[in-house]
């Protein structure tokens, strides 16, 4: 029943971060310097970048918590 419960965990975790829109300009603008790179920006999330953002959040506690019982187990 765990491993079933894991493995949709599991997929629900990558389709959730596979849906997130990328908060920098990529790798080629971190070396160049271009675009004004900055890591520690504050930057604020809204509607459904938020949503998203939250229940990335809650299912990766959830698989990390999954994975302890099973070990445990």
């Amino acid at each position: 029943m765990l491993d079933i419960l894991l493995m949709v965990v599991s997929a629900a975790l990558i389709i959730l971060s596979l849906l997130q829109s990328g908060k920098s300009d990529g790798i080629s603008g971190a070396f160049t310097g271009s675009g004004g790179l900055n890591l520690f920006a504050n930057t604020k999330e809204r509607g459904s970048e938020k949503i998203i953002s939250n229940l990335t959040l809650g299912i990766g506690i959830l698989f990390f918590v999954l994975v302890i019982i099973m070990r445990i187990m």
